[in-house]
């Protein structure tokens, strides 16, 4: 009883000092984020909005990301034009991610650590990977994962996977983190029916060393990455997609699914 009172206070305590920083912020930025979801909004609702307190960002500085999102939109790069070539092209590397039913394994498929006889296993011969570490990248993930997913929609070598990802300490904690995947769950209905779904996950904890691999930085803007059936990454993009960057995209996943 007196550990859930207390777990009970802290929580309190940390929701007064969000709300009370996003009220500072409000005034100030036309970019600030509600640190609760709105269940109106699907967009809000798929990512988990809320404020987080990783030290790799308080040592960059929100403000820094944010003065990078209003010059280039979250266009920190131009999108990979050609497919890389597997010889050079660096792994993936292994994530942990759950479903909002609470379903966890890791990602890319087939990055658990055991031996996979690639004969009998159904890997998909290409994966694309929305990444999104706010909320406002959501939107420039949906100019890619939707028109992706209306080209490939009825194949089966392809998975399609929108990774959200939380960093609060606080919220991937149990039973918080329960709660919430409950939450998405209600909220998230599925979209599509076709052979090729579009899969939400969230991964929850400390995601330091997993940015430093993948050199992201920025964490106010959305980060694509395609790959083969090696985990290998064989496409990147950021931020919302240009025509010529989706052309790129879908060309790119073509090419994968004819190597062998």
């Amino acid at each position: 009883m007196w550990r859930m009172r207390r777990f009970t206070d802290q929580a309190a305590t940390v929701r007064r000092s969000i709300l009370s920083s996003r009220k500072q912020f409000a005034n100030h930025d036309s970019f600030a984020f509600s640190p609760f979801p709105n269940p109106s909004n699907s967009t809000s609702v798929r990512f988990l909005d809320f404020y987080q307190d990783s030290k790799d960002e308080m040592s960059r500085g929100y403000f820094a990301d944010m003065s990078d999102l209003k010059k280039n939109g979250g266009k920190i790069a131009m999108a990979s034009k050609t497919l890389i070539p597997a010889a050079v092209a660096a792994k993936f590397p292994s994530v942990d991610v759950s479903y909002s039913d609470g379903k966890s394994f890791k990602l890319p498929i087939g990055s658990d650590g055991n031996v996979v006889d690639r004969d009998n296993v159904d890997l998909p011969k290409a994966t694309l990977l929305c990444l999104s570490f706010r909320a406002s990248s959501q939107a420039m993930n949906d100019t890619w994962s939707k028109p992706f997913l209306n080209a490939f929609s009825d194949s089966k070598n392809i998975h399609l996977y929108e990774v959200s990802f939380v960093d609060s300490w606080l919220l991937s904690r149990n039973p918080v983190k329960w709660l919430l995947l409950r939450m998405m769950k209600k909220s998230n209905p599925a979209e599509n029916s076709g052979a090729l779904q579009r899969q939400l996950v969230y991964s929850f904890g400390d995601h330091y060393y997993i940015r430093k691999e993948l050199k992201i930085l920025n964490l106010l803007t959305g980060y694509m990455f395609l790959l083969d059936s090696f985990g290998r990454i064989r496409w990147l993009g950021y931020g919302a997609a240009t025509e010529e960057e989706l052309s790129s995209l879908l060309s790119s996943t073509s090419l994968l699914l004819e190597e062998k």
